[in-house]
């Protein structure tokens, strides 16, 4: 498949603040990422800056003369909406989704919700809160989900705080260690079967899926290591799967999407029950990597879009919630 690609004036782009680092337990991928788009579009002849929120205060930028932004910021102060409502205020068109958007797809529980609510498919899942983070409670999980069991903070990213659980007695512990992340835990039923990711770009009825990826990590676990630091992993695009069944993962990746109203890119991610085929939405990111180990990158190149085309598309299209009326 190949996405249409417009020319870009570049020079109308102005003056252009890559925003990364910032103070995020992912603040080490997000300097990897802003570093490689920073790079890309100083490239293309774009007039970019590396521009740390981590170390300097954001009403910067307006004083400096920043015209817009790319969002290279993962986590917390940086995909959850908060930057995205800062420059907002300041009216400087940012890449990404916009507030509302960002916050909601930041907590898993919240994304969760509005899929349950629009009859998408994810897996079952019980919220543990203060009281419910007792030993006594977080032992009768697996009754109501079946072992394995998945714990994660439902507000990081880049698989922080994440425990495989396969027994009774790793319920405490794997509680406690989401819990030194997020004051609340997310417990999710395990779907056993194949793990894939699928991007999209754009915005509304424009927006298109990228084509799906398979990830085949050693021993099934795609943790933080092996996502940015090894080699170990399998990346498979063409995914390799049926026609039909990628079809069916792209057009649930466009609902997703569209369902929480994102904007410019993000990236969904699945897992496709081995036993029946059916997939089933994990979570979304509206901030996606773009290291060498990142996957938009590697989908894109497969649809014809090299990383430097990637970055300075996602940049022609930032905008803000509510632009700037257009000139008389």
């Amino acid at each position: 498949m190949t996405i249409p690609q417009p020319a870009i004036d570049v020079k109308a782009l102005g003056k252009v603040a890559v925003l990364l680092g910032g103070s995020s337990a992912e603040r080490e991928i997000s300097l990897m990422s802003g570093g490689g788009v920073l790079k890309a579009l100083q490239s293309q002849g774009v007039d970019a800056h590396a521009f740390d929120p981590g170390e300097r205060e954001l009403s910067e930028l307006k004083r400096e003369g920043f015209d817009r932004a790319f969002i290279a910021l993962h986590g917390r102060r940086g995909e959850d909406g908060t930057v995205q409502g800062a420059l907002e205020l300041l009216r400087i068109p940012y890449t990404g989704s916009g507030v509302m958007a960002s916050a909601i797809a930041m907590d898993k529980v919240m994304t969760k919700r509005v899929w349950i609510a629009e009859k998408l498919p994810t897996p079952r899942y019980v919220l543990l809160e203060r009281e419910g983070l007792a030993r006594e409670r977080s032992r009768t999980v697996p009754d109501e989900l079946g072992l394995p069991v998945i714990v994660k903070p439902p507000r990081e990213g880049s698989s922080i705080g994440i425990t495989k659980v396969v027994g009774y007695s790793g319920m405490d512990e794997a509680v406690q260690l989401a819990a030194r992340h997020d004051p609340a835990v997310l417990c999710e039923e395990f779907i056993e079967g194949d793990e894939l990711t699928c991007p999209v770009l754009g915005e509304g009825d424009d927006a298109r899926a990228l084509p799906v990826i398979r990830i085949v990590a050693p021993d099934g676990n795609y943790d933080y290591q092996n996502k940015y630091f090894t080699d170990d992993t399998t990346y498979l695009c063409p995914s390799g799967l049926p026609p039909a069944e990628e079809a069916e993962v792209q057009r649930l990746a466009l609902a997703a999407y569209r369902t929480l109203g994102c904007r410019g890119w993000g990236r969904i991610d699945f897992m496709v029950r081995a036993k029946d085929r059916k997939p089933f939405l994990l979570e979304i990111n509206t901030s996606p990597g773009m290291t060498s180990h990142s996957l938009v990158p590697m989908s894109a190149k497969q649809a014809g879009i090299s990383y430097e085309r990637l970055c300075l598309q996602l940049l022609a299209a930032a905008t803000l919630d509510e632009p700037e009326p257009a000139a008389a």
